[in-house]
């Protein structure tokens, strides 16, 4: 059980206000984040891109954790540590409860609470703080407030580990379409480092995020995942953008960018090419993590 310092938060209960443009009420959006875990481990190699030696109760927070994959893999891996996950949204949190409880990992805890204010945590509470794909809700001016607090929340020699994308490759028309939409749409929501909106833009900034936030000895490590027609993870990746092609429409629509119509059009085209034969597409993530001092 957590410890009182460790009560849920005061994130709202449905992730109203929440700068996440997708509902995360849906059950498609539920199934997808579930999915997504799975291939995003798989991209990056592992729960860590390093060899980390967690200590007998070492204590580990996810930032964002959505329905929790991440920590209950974590959990699952690293037996003698603690794991935390907090996310905004109370559903996502209470599948994450009953899987871990389902799943008898009294080590993987979950947690509600927006990252993007002060967590209920003491000072100096965990040893390593994990962060995935946030660039799909921070905003660029929250960043330093957020590293701000997982330097709050970090012991002495701590680590800090962020990981993002700048989204999937493919030779398809139809799918970078849509994404450059997707880019686009980011960018007028003021969630973008991108100066022209062809991009998110995050990918770049993560290493000068962690040094500008005090932390020292950064380092990097990127990763691919081949999801081409002819390779083992191109269904698994194919159904995790299928249902993004649908659940991420209405945002795409109050940006401005194209009407219901020609979104379902669009998304057709992609997943018609896809599926070809000679589809290639390429998954990249890029992990830097930082230590602060000792």
């Amino acid at each position: 059980m957590p410890s009182p310092a460790e009560h849920d938060g005061a994130g709202p209960e449905t992730g109203a206000g929440s700068t996440y443009h997708i509902d995360t009420e849906l059950a498609e959006e539920l199934a997808r984040l579930i999915h997504q875990n799975r291939l995003a481990i798989e991209a990056m190699g592992g729960i860590f891109p390093d060899e980390l030696a967690l200590a007998d109760g070492a204590r580990v927070l996810d930032l964002a954790c959505g329905p929790g994959g991440w920590v209950l893999e974590a959990a699952f891996t690293y037996p003698q540590a603690i794991f935390i996950g907090v996310d905004i949204s109370l559903s996502m949190i209470e599948y994450a409860r009953a899987q871990a409880q389902s799943r008898r990992l009294e080590n993987a805890r979950f947690l509600v609470m927006d990252v993007m204010k002060p967590m209920t945590f003491p000072d100096a509470s965990f040893d390593v703080i994990n962060g995935r794909l946030l660039s799909s809700f921070m905003l660029p001016a929250a960043w330093p407030e957020l590293l701000k607090e997982c330097w709050r929340l970090l012991k002495p020699g701590g680590l800090l580990y962020l990981t993002d994308t700048e989204g999937p490759l493919t030779n398809s028309e139809a799918t970078e379409r849509f994404f450059a939409l997707g880019f686009q749409a980011l960018k007028r929501a003021g969630q973008s480092f991108s100066p022209d909106g062809r991009h998110i833009g995050i990918t770049p900034q993560l290493t000068h995020l962690l040094r500008q936030a005090g932390f020292e000895q950064v380092r990097l490590h990127a990763s691919a995942l081949d999801w081409s027609s002819e390779s083992p993870a191109h269904y698994s990746f194919f159904k995790d953008v299928m249902i993004l092609l649908q659940v991420s429409q209405p945002f795409l629509i109050q940006m401005g960018l194209a009407s219901k119509e020609e979104l379902e059009h669009l998304a057709q085209q992609a997943l018609a090419e896809m599926q070809a034969d000679d589809f290639c597409g390429l998954a990249v993530a890029v992990t830097a993590w930082g230590q602060k001092p000792a």
